[in-house]
């Protein structure tokens, strides 16, 4: 980052105690000039502790990161993911062109477009029952086996588009190397009429592969080897592997090294998904992701939606201190939504060097959690809004529910508007007092408010508007790298665990190797030895 501006930053902020009461008693029009709508979504960010003058400092720290250049070498397929030296097209991924990319030879437009098409084809094969298992019926139950980006997007989005999923298939998601995990789907699933999906690039993911061995084995006692072609199919690269594991590399769904686990939805890690809402409604996903590329990459900054809560998020993060963010989304449809944007802006900005190596002296990656309204209000709104620290906060919400019982989402919603107004502009200890609240107790029903929130609210949850919505986070979280001068496109810090694991795995289960770890970790092991479960 930029500590000229940074340093300017802090004194915008020192210089002028930003109260939202007076922001808005000055300026009647403020939240009409800081509402912004793109790809679906609308920005209200008018609740944030910013004035004019702030928000222009703040479109300056974009500017000087070189933000619109850095797009669009993105875009382009500039290999922008240098430590690995590769480029980043995860947006290719949903774009509706055919052909004009040509990246290190290869014709990136046309492979996607030819995946995508082998994407639904078997999707329809399983949709309309021509798919049959080895017992010659049809597929009922359909489990991806993966882990991080190969697991939490299109299990967020199975959820989330739950309406749109055809109903009489069901579709489970197992990632976890925990054996609980795959034991309690198999007892949900009937072998003859479950597809599993094995989703690992290289085919060797530890967690992945013990579940998926685990599951081949299960099946295999059932209904013999040769049923794992008819109930396998594989999202990989390595053909040597996935043939040599049973699955015929006819039903290999191949991706890139330009696609980041945690973008890689769009890809054949979706395949689940597609199976589960169809191809049509998979095309109106990826054409909601385009929309907000095509506005990420045109609109000026001072109206650019990702932009926006990229700098609002620097602001707390940078200026405020803030060491985390909430996401609260108001609709049960999106409740694992918070735990997917964890992977994407904790794994892309958890840095603590910068693009030339060097360590950073300023904070990077937030922390990011939440949990669906009103369920978070009876849980942890309490500290937002009268404890110790700053929490920013994105709210997200809904004109339409896809289940209109009774008063229910007027209610919901009800909720929703209340809690960014009263975070906002709290309730003084005069206002308590004139309700007449005993005195003793005004300290303890004061809430100074002044906490800044984003409200991001859509007619309906689609599948284009939740396109759109990861794409904005997607692109958030890319445009505080640039601005952070880190890199977001790799994830070093996820080998060292593996590296001891692999280590430790072999000590686990041969107690006559000697230990060689600290102190602690001997010890640890140690007990684990002596009251292990054994055969």
């Amino acid at each position: 980052m930029d500590i000229d501006t940074a340093e300017l930053l802090a004194g915008q902020i020192e210089s002028r105690e930003m109260n939202l009461k007076t922001l808005f008693a000055e300026d009647p029009a403020r939240a009409e000039k800081m509402t912004v709508s793109a790809a679906g979504w609308t920005l209200d960010y008018s609740k944030n502790l910013v004035d004019e003058p702030t928000m222009k400092l703040l479109v300056r720290l974009a500017e000087k990161a070189n933000l619109k250049q850095e797009i669009e070498a993105m875009f382009n397929g500039v290999h922008i993911n240098k430590t690995e030296d590769r480029a980043v097209l995860h947006t290719a991924l949903r774009s509706s062109k055919t052909s004009g990319l040509v990246v290190d030879g290869q014709d990136v437009y046309g492979d996607v477009q030819a995946v995508l098409k082998q994407m639904g084809e078997f999707a329809n094969l399983i949709r309309t029952g021509k798919w049959l298992g080895a017992t010659g019926k049809r597929i009922k139950y359909i489990v991806n086996i993966g882990i991080g980006g190969s697991d939490l997007g299109p299990a967020m989005a199975y959820q989330a588009l739950a309406p749109f999923t055809k109903r009489s298939l069901k579709c489970f998601f197992v990632s976890n190397v925990d054996a609980t995990h795959m034991a309690e789907t198999l007892l949900q699933i009937k072998a003859d009429q479950t597809l599993f999906i094995v989703a690992s690039k290289t085919f060797t993911t530890q967690e992945t592969m013990t579940n998926a061995h685990t599951a081949r084995a299960w099946l295999v006692e059932k209904l013999g080897d040769a049923a794992v072609a008819k109930h396998f199919v594989a999202v990989s690269t390595n053909a040597a592997k996935v043939a040599e594991f049973g699955i015929d590399t006819a039903n290999m769904f191949g991706f890139w090294d330009w696609v980041g686990g945690r973008y890689s939805m769009p890809s054949a890690i979706g395949l689940s998904l597609m199976i589960a809402i169809g191809p049509t409604q998979y095309k109106r996903l990826l054409s909601g992701y385009e929309a907000m590329d095509r506005h990420f990459r045109t609109a000026p900054f001072k109206r650019n939606l990702p932009v926006l809560l990229a700098l609002l998020g620097i602001l707390y993060s940078n200026g405020y201190g803030a060491d985390s963010y909430a996401v609260l989304p108001y609709d049960q449809y999106l409740a694992r939504f918070p735990a997917y944007l964890q992977q994407l802006d904790m794994e892309s900005n958890g840095k603590s060097v910068d693009r030339e190596g060097n360590p950073v002296d300023y904070m990077t990656g937030p922390i990011v959690w939440g949990e669906p309204g009103t369920n978070g209000q009876h849980a942890f709104y309490q500290l937002i809004h009268q404890g110790t620290r700053l929490i920013p906060a994105d709210f997200i919400g809904f004109c339409k529910s896809h289940n209109p019982l009774s008063d229910h989402h007027d209610k919901l919603m009800a909720n929703f508007f209340a809690q960014t107004e009263a975070l906002a502009f709290g309730k003084t200890a005069e206002q308590c007092r004139a309700e007449g609240v005993p005195e003793n107790l005004v300290p303890f029903k004061t809430f100074e408010g002044n906490h800044p929130t984003n409200t991001l609210i859509a007619p309906e949850l689609t599948p284009k508007t939740l396109g759109a919505l990861i794409a904005l986070y997607e692109h958030k979280v890319f445009t505080q790298g640039i601005i952070w001068n880190i890199y977001s496109f790799d994830q070093w810090g996820v080998e060292l665990g593996k590296v001891l694991a692999g280590k430790i795995l072999k000590e686990l289960s041969d107690t006559t190797l000697p230990l060689a770890h600290d102190a602690s970790t001997n010890a640890l092991i140690a007990y684990y030895r002596a009251n292990k479960r054994t055969k």
